[in-house]
């Protein structure tokens, strides 16, 4: 028995282990997307983060969307899953409408905007921006992965 044991922790070892995120891809009647500009670096990416044990994944992106930019959401549907190969990171991306609130920064933004899909190329890295776009048009949900700079698969 101890034996199966110590087998067992050590092929557990070498698994590779995931964190798994969930992000809102919020999107306003006039068809402009919710985006935050990231404190920890700068960046402009969607509202999201990591999914917690006890919670699914929809609980989790409203979670999320709603503690980093003060605005309540309904979420409809999954457009997409993306894997970050390098980081180990799987994200569930959320197309989601805005159901109350008011824009408001947090420890985790500092700022939060409503953008244009034109804005959104501008603002975001290839990697962060095709999220929201997948999830407007309409043919997902999109499965893709990327080394954390660029796509490397394009698949749905």
């Amino acid at each position: 028995m101890l034996l199966y044991m110590s087998n067992s922790a050590r092929e557990a070892q070498s698994t590779p282990l995931h964190s798994v995120s969930v992000a809102g891809a919020v999107v306003r009647d006039d068809g402009r997307l919710l985006a935050i500009r990231r404190a920890d670096n700068g960046t402009w990416e969607l509202p999201g983060g990591v999914l917690e044990l006890t919670e699914t994944p929809e609980a989790g992106v409203a979670r999320e969307v709603l503690e980093e930019t003060g605005i309540h959401v309904e979420v409809d549907e999954l457009t997409g899953v993306y894997k970050n190969t390098t980081r180990g990171i799987v994200a569930l991306v959320f197309r989601c409408k805005p159901s109350g609130g008011i824009e408001r920064t947090s420890e985790e933004s500092t700022a939060v905007d409503w953008l244009t899909p034109a804005e959104i190329e501008d603002r975001m890295s290839e990697v962060y921006a095709i999220r929201l776009l997948d999830a407007v048009d309409g043919n997902g949900p999109h499965v893709r992965s990327h080394d954390g700079r660029r796509l490397t698969d394009t698949t749905h």
